[in-house]
């Protein structure tokens, strides 16, 4: 499975009246595993940036002022999160931001490129209704370190809702089938001419099952549901 984990900083909060991005930060999940591919870019706006913004993320005009535009980078970017599933936080507003900047170059929406968008937000609601979902509160839920997130910044908040996903959907690695190709056997022997040992067979204890049981549940209700092991053995 590849993943994309993505953030993004802006010029304000609204992309309608004109605010664009300044920042893209990047982390790849491949098999949920975090590698070292990653893209980060900071962006020329081509506007100034509003105050308040300025006091979320720190960046200013100034630090800008020779950075690549969105246009200049945008194939490089597209290229780097083709076919791939995009986690955000609040999906909405990456998107938002996104789409505006494909639109003014004439280009097809995100969507278009990637195989789907999983918002964190979205899947925090439907796991603990009720409790708060920003991503520091999130990262004190499961226990990561973000004492170092003093201003927000797309490439640390996309490694730290990574950790998150992660964590949030944990259980989701059992899934996975073992990449590594099992030991063939013909005709009752290996295929090194080793005869081929009995087979013990262990049945889970009850407490186990107990255990396993809880993981399932997990799962399911991370997923909304959507698990299909519940219907099959109904």
């Amino acid at each position: 499975m590849h993943q994309i984990v993505l953030d993004t900083e802006t010029t304000g909060l609204d992309w309608k009246n004109g605010d664009r991005i300044i920042e893209i930060g990047c982390v790849e999940l491949l098999a949920r595993r975090l590698t070292d591919n990653r893209f980060h870019r900071y962006l020329n706006p081509e506007r100034s940036i509003d105050a308040g913004a300025v006091e979320v993320h720190g960046i200013t005009d100034e630090m800008l002022r020779d950075a690549p535009r969105f246009a200049d980078i945008v194939d490089e970017f597209l290229d780097y999160v083709r076919g791939a599933e995009l986690i955000i936080h609040n999906a909405a507003f990456d998107l938002g931001f996104l789409n505006a900047e494909l639109s003014r170059l004439g280009r097809d929406p995100i969507e278009t490129v990637v195989s789907g968008v999983i918002d964190t937000l979205k899947l925090a609601k439907t796991i603990a209704p009720g409790k708060k979902a920003s991503l520091d509160a999130l990262c004190e839920r499961y226990g990561i370190d973000n004492r170092h997130r003093t201003l927000h910044g797309a490439l640390l908040d996309a490694e730290l809702l990574a950790e998150v996903y992660l964590a949030m959907t944990r259980g989701q690695e059992t899934l996975m089938l073992d990449a590594a190709p099992a030991v063939r056997v013909q005709g009752g022997a290996r295929r090194d001419g080793a005869p081929r040992p009995a087979l013990r067979v262990l049945r889970a204890s009850e407490e186990e099952l107990v255990a396993h049981e809880a993981v399932l549940a997990e799962i399911d209700q991370a997923s909304g549901g959507k698990t299909l092991w519940r219907t099959l053995t109904e």
